[in-house]
């Protein structure tokens, strides 16, 4: 059986570009690596929920990060006086 040369996976690559388009090949290479690696995890029995549930566990909130921060509206301003009555 022949092996597959350069001159092969050129036709296949100009056939593609003349069916599907320049801008429309990019998106058919992503989804079909991600089909891929949705089909390797499955076969593998990797969970992504559990995956994501560490993750997200392990991240800190946005906003207690956000309000010990100054921001640059606040930061050179004086502070507020207080009212003594």
């Amino acid at each position: 059986m022949p092996s597959i040369g350069p001159l092969e996976i050129a036709i296949v690559v100009a056939i593609a570009l003349v069916i599907f388009g320049p801008k429309k090949i990019p998106e058919l290479g992503r989804s079909a690596g991600k089909a891929l690696r949705e089909f390797k995890g499955g076969i593998s029995g990797d969970d992504e929920n559990e995956k994501k549930t560490v993750t997200a566990a392990e991240e800190v909130p946005v906003a207690a990060t956000a309000s010990a921060a100054p921001t640059e509206s606040t930061a050179g301003a004086p502070a507020a006086p207080d009212d003594q009555a």
